[in-house]
């Protein structure tokens, strides 16, 4: 009897220090990152069967488990790649608010500027200084455009290196978790099933880290390993095997680096962009998507689009020795990229055909073969909108055309058109010579002296085409009240007449023209009115313009630039004010959803620790609760010695 209460007393004592190690352990652990708690289960001996029944025989520990919640522990992995995300994204999108809506040294300031010194010189155009300080703002304003973009630039190249960091981040954590596969498989057999609690906090801990740069799931094997799955479905982890990631120039952009999976097999498998969602990687890759190359475009569109504006109606003016206009900016191309992995020789070329009609998107052009015909689909992949699919080059779309350069096509091949990107990059002042600003007009008009009557010639205006056909000789309308009619328009010239309702009509050249005061007649490129009412006889002269220095006239118009809806349906400043909201509150909805899920985030993981992590606490009183208990079976112990010896003592 005296044997079974000192073993009983015995299998306490060991469940005593089992559970004080255990309890011990925790409190060691209480700071450590990923811990779970640990518990020593207990569980009775099986009871000894005796005349008298079933005597208990103590108990002893069966295994130390973790209080784990995997539902738990898969939510906050989750929740934390979600925030993560959105940081990465809102840390990216602040750099941009800041850039453009800087009041001081944004593009918005440099734009007034230049067309303030643009209305200078119409105001007084035979002032050398206010030509200098025309060209000298526009130079300062295409500065800032190269530099915005040089700025934007410099960010993705950023992101190409925080890419490759991610990538060889979430290599070691899949190699390190593979590894503790491994170990886990192997100790959990060599201790006969009893799970390695400290390395299955490690595991978790690992999968917590590797959700923060990008999404993960986890699906656990019956023999307890796990297998991790990122993007869409590709294995990263597969028992004690672990594929690698890979950061390569995209096949489509070589200007971007793309995330490629290297399998378990060794085949390289790049992935699309948004096949990588959730943690710093995901976010940054969204950023890049959604903000950075919309904006870059913009910034793009809006330079081309005023290169373009003022460049036309600059070359309809005349400068100080009486040539018409050259090109005043510089003005970019869209970039056509090649497909890597493409397995024809072909080239694109592009050109830009409509400013006003630019978007801020990117294209691809997809090569389809339909019954023995290649067919070009392409993709607006801002909203991946179809833009008509055609088999035979130019195609043209939103204000684009491109053609084919060299070589042939295969099906399956693909494109990428950028038809902005480069605008601003690639902006920059032509014209230096003050005396080459065209501030003047190519035609003057004049009434002749002498004339009788009250009929006056307006200013003329000139449209695109002046520029292919200028005045040749001068020209002297003259008019006959007998039949009011007007001649003396260019040979070979044919007059269109525009009354105030809108109405036209044209007349065959050397037709004389009915007057009718205040009508608008179109010749040449040329458009001239005449109001009043003139006499018999009475001449008007039209002539080219040989020394524009006191007319300002075209300057006039090139300030009227600042108003005219030349960027898609708004101004130059209208461009720009959009784009400074779109970012400005994309940046405030990003930081809100940023803040909010934050704030899940840490609900989860409250939650989560409520279960898994130490309490000092209530550790310290298990430490008390186990100390009395180990106490008390020692005193068990004790009293089944005594006992002993006194049976002893009695056969003696």
């Amino acid at each position: 009897m005296s044997g079974n209460l000192f073993f009983t007393g015995l299998s306490g004592l060991n469940v005593a220090r089992s559970s004080l190690v255990t309890t011990a352990h925790n409190t060691a652990n209480v700071y450590t990152t990923g811990y779970t708690r640990q518990v020593a289960q207990v569980a009775t001996n099986g009871a000894i069967a005796t005349g008298s029944g079933y005597i208990g025989s103590g108990a002893s520990v069966t295994t130390v488990t973790r209080s784990y919640d995997r539902y738990l522990t898969a939510q906050l992995a989750s929740a934390q790649s979600s925030s993560a995300a959105l940081n990465a994204y809102s840390e990216q999108i602040g750099r941009i608010d800041s850039l453009l809506a800087d009041k001081t040294a944004g593009l918005s300031p440099l734009m007034q500027s230049f067309f303030t010194a643009v209305q200078g010189v119409a105001n007084t155009p035979a002032d050398s200084a206010a030509r200098q300080q025309m060209i000298s703002s526009a130079q300062s304003l295409s500065n800032k455009f190269r530099a915005t973009n040089e700025y934007l630039s410099d960010l993705n190249d950023s992101l190409n290196e925080q890419i490759t960091g991610s990538v060889e981040q979430i290599n070691t954590y899949a190699k390190q978790i593979a590894g503790l596969n491994q170990q886990i498989s192997m100790m959990t057999a060599a201790a006969g099933g009893q799970p390695p609690n400290d390395l299955l906090d490690q595991r978790d801990q690992l999968v917590s880290e590797l959700s923060q740069i990008v999404d993960v799931k986890v699906l656990q094997q019956d023999s307890g390993k796990y297998n991790v799955f990122i993007g869409t479905g590709q294995s990263l982890v597969v028992g004690d095997q672990a594929a690698q990631m890979r950061a390569i120039a995209s096949s489509a952009d070589p200007t971007r680096q793309a995330v490629a999976l290297v399998g378990i097999a060794g085949n390289v498998s790049e992935l699309k962009d948004n096949a990588i969602s959730g943690g710093s990687l995901g976010g940054l890759l969204s950023f890049r998507a959604q903000t950075l190359t919309p904006t870059q475009n913009a910034i793009g569109r809006l330079s081309m689009a005023m290169a373009d504006a003022f460049n036309t109606q600059h070359g309809l003016g005349v400068d100080l020795n009486g040539a018409l206009g050259g090109d005043f900016f510089t003005t970019a191309e869209p970039a056509i990229f090649t497909n890597a992995k493409n397995k024809g020789d072909m080239v694109l070329s592009g050109a830009i055909t409509d400013t006003g009609a630019l978007t801020t998107s990117d294209y691809s052009v997809e090569v389809k073969d339909v019954g023995g015909v290649l067919n070009y689909n392409v993709t607006r992949l801002s909203d991946n909108k179809s833009m008509g699919s055609f088999t035979t080059f130019p195609a043209s779309f939103d204000g684009v055309s491109i053609d084919a350069a060299s070589g042939t096509a295969q099906a399956g091949d693909t494109f990428l058109v950028l038809p902005t990107r480069n605008g601003a990059r690639d902006m920059d002042v032509l014209v230096t010579d003050p005396a080459k600003v065209a501030a003047a007009s190519p035609v003057i008009t004049g009434n002749t002296a002498g004339n009788q009557g009250s009929g006056a010639l307006g200013a003329a205006s000139v449209d695109a085409s002046y520029a292919q056909t200028p005045l040749a000789a001068n020209v002297t309308l003259a008019y006959d009240a007998t039949a009011n009619t007007l001649s003396g328009f260019p040979a070979g010239a044919d007059v269109t007449v525009t009354l105030a309702d809108g109405s036209a009509t044209t007349y065959a050249a050397g037709t004389a023209v009915p007057y009718t005061a205040g009508a608008k007649m179109s010749f040449d490129g040329i458009t001239v009115s005449l109001t009043g009412t003139p006499a018999q006889g009475d001449t008007f002269s039209i002539k080219r313009n040989v020394a524009g220095v006191s007319d300002g006239s075209n300057a006039l118009l090139l300030g009227a630039l600042q108003r005219t809806t030349t960027v898609g349906s708004t101004t130059f400043n209208g461009a720009y004010t959009q784009l400074v909201s779109q970012v400005g509150n994309r940046a405030m909805e990003i930081k809100v959803a940023s803040v909010t899920q934050d704030s899940v985030t840490g609900q989860i993981k409250a939650s989560q620790q409520s279960i898994s992590g130490v309490n000092q606490d209530e550790e310290t009183a298990n430490l008390l609760m186990f100390q009395q208990m180990y106490q008390a079976n020692a005193k068990v112990i004790q009293t089944a010695s005594t006992i002993f010896d006194a049976i002893l003592g009695l056969s003696s």
